[in-house]
């Protein structure tokens, strides 16, 4: 069974109450929803190791971005094996925001795909078209490139390290939501890609972005490739996020 996965992507919001806050509830769902999802939290590195300290393995832990340098002189920089070294486990790789605000490339992003999976950690790439892109038509080539560049340096032995979060820039914080069969189409046309390169595509995890949020994650997660969500502005309010974990149903 593909892993279920609802991870909350914080950006750079939080506090230290926050974090106290969204663990503490944590503790209180973690045993009806062990058997149903992965719990991820993805704070500011700044926080990562207080979540660590209060999380007591209720939820796991990822960073936002890494280097695509090992170590050295890159003032400001986070490396993949210092996520590693505290205890994380995800790594999100090539958010819009990062490509757009950024300047991201696609080569920078393999390069820090291929810095995460040699730490040990799970890379959660990112993909997704804007909305010129889907009003032209070319949606689905848009993503397919952004896969085949992003994991172009996966070998064979680490397609279980990848997590592909599919992120229609269109929706992310707007409020617009992809309906569940707009999703289903681009997550199943993900999967005939990852198939295409080589990999187990039927038992990776592809998860959904965009605006997700408790009134729409059920019919989400009710489509047969949908394994879960990257949840944005969400998972800075507890309940909401545990809200959108539970909208998982028990048989999926």
């Amino acid at each position: 069974m593909r892993r279920r996965i609802v991870a909350g992507n914080w950006k750079m919001n939080g506090s230290q109450d926050l974090v106290k806050q969204l663990v503490g509830k944590a503790h209180d769902e973690v045993g009806s929803l062990a058997e149903r999802v992965e719990v991820v939290v993805i704070p500011p590195a700044l926080y990562v190791a207080q979540v660590q300290a209060s999380g007591q393995r209720a939820v796991a832990v990822g960073v936002q971005n890494v280097s695509q340098w090992q170590s050295g002189a890159y003032t400001g920089e986070l490396s993949a094996g210092m996520a590693q070294d505290l205890g994380c486990r995800y790594v999100l790789v090539g958010h819009s925001e990062r490509r757009q605000l950024f300047a991201e490339t696609d080569e920078q992003i393999a390069a820090k795909v291929e810095r995460v999976l040699e730490a040990g950690l799970v890379a959660m790439l990112c993909v997704g078209e804007t909305l010129e892109q889907r009003e032209a038509g070319v949606a689905e080539a848009v993503v397919a490139a952004q896969i085949r560049s992003g994991l172009s340096k996966v070998a064979e032995s680490r397609w279980q390290q990848i997590v592909v979060a599919y992120e229609p820039v269109w929706a992310i914080g707007t409020g617009k939501t992809a309906t569940a069969e707009d999703a289903q189409g681009m997550h199943a046309s993900i999967r005939d890609v990852l198939a295409e390169m080589g990999a187990p595509a039927n038992d990776m995890s592809v998860l959904y972005g965009g605006s997700v949020k408790a009134d729409n994650a059920a019919a989400l997660f009710a489509e047969p490739d949908v394994d879960g969500a990257l949840v944005g502005g969400a998972s800075l309010k507890a309940e909401e996020f545990f809200d959108i974990c539970r909208a998982f149903p028990a048989d999926h």
